[in-house]
């Protein structure tokens, strides 16, 4: 019985923001997607993972970015949306019986070395960079919206070994 790992960046909420990457333990890439439109979608995505008959005995491991907080800048209504989507994943894995562990940017991007502060769209390239150099063969399915949920991914893949 093996295990997948499933890093996933809840973004704003939007299908343009955000990201879910599944790695299996021994770091192969099963899948990765921009954020599904709808909780739905991100249910039925989340539970073809989980059914599939390539998935046949493995656990699944939820690695969810917990923001925890709006953006600066965010409306309250924005934050609040933001909100609901995060709790809203958090329910649907939980639905799903999938151990979800939660970490902060800072926890997951300390592991890479990432810098701290900036301009957010020049961290986010810093991101997809470090994504496209470990993800080489993902080419065009390494973007703005899935790079972070690659890192998180594989940050939950290492603390996983780690156990």
């Amino acid at each position: 019985m093996g295990k997948f790992i499933m890093g996933i960046d809840p973004g704003q909420g939007k299908s343009t923001h955000g990201g879910i990457a599944v790695l299996g333990l021994d770091g192969s890439v099963v899948d990765v997607v921009v954020m599904p439109d709808t909780m739905s979608d991100v249910c039925e995505f989340v539970k073809d993972v989980l059914y599939t008959s390539e998935n046949d005995g493995h656990e699944v491991v939820a690695y969810l970015e917990d923001v925890g907080h709006g953006m600066p800048g965010q409306s309250s209504s924005t934050t609040a949306k933001f909100a609901r989507h995060c709790g809203h994943l958090e329910m649907c894995l939980y639905a799903l019986g999938i151990r979800t562990v939660t970490c902060t940017p800072q926890k997951w991007q300390k592991m890479y070395q990432m810098p701290k502060g900036g301009e957010y769209k020049e961290r986010k390239n810093i991101i997809k960079s470090k994504a496209q150099q470990m993800f080489p063969r993902l080419g065009r399915k390494v973007s703005l919206f899935t790079a972070d949920a690659l890192l998180i991914a594989e940050y939950g893949r290492k603390q996983e070994i780690g156990k």
